[in-house]
């Protein structure tokens, strides 16, 4: 199991939450998403790595911008 976090910018509601949580679970091998709106902070679970940038990507499409990778 893989632990990956990201720092995103623009979320303020819980819709946003919904939206980027629904995007980045369509990522083949992720197995959870938790996100902390206060903080910004989406943890990603999976499988094995998961390509930033298809995190990246998920959550753009989702209206949103990773700002940091960690």
């Amino acid at each position: 199991m893989t632990t990956t976090t990201y720092t995103v910018k623009g979320m303020t509601c819980g819709h946003c939450v919904s939206s980027v949580t629904e995007e980045v679970t369509e990522i083949p091998g992720v197995t959870g998403v938790e996100v902390d709106l206060a903080t910004g902070m989406v943890t990603v679970g999976s499988d094995g790595p998961i390509d930033d940038a298809a995190v990246t990507a998920a959550v753009k499409e989702a209206g949103y911008e990773v700002v940091t990778v960690s």
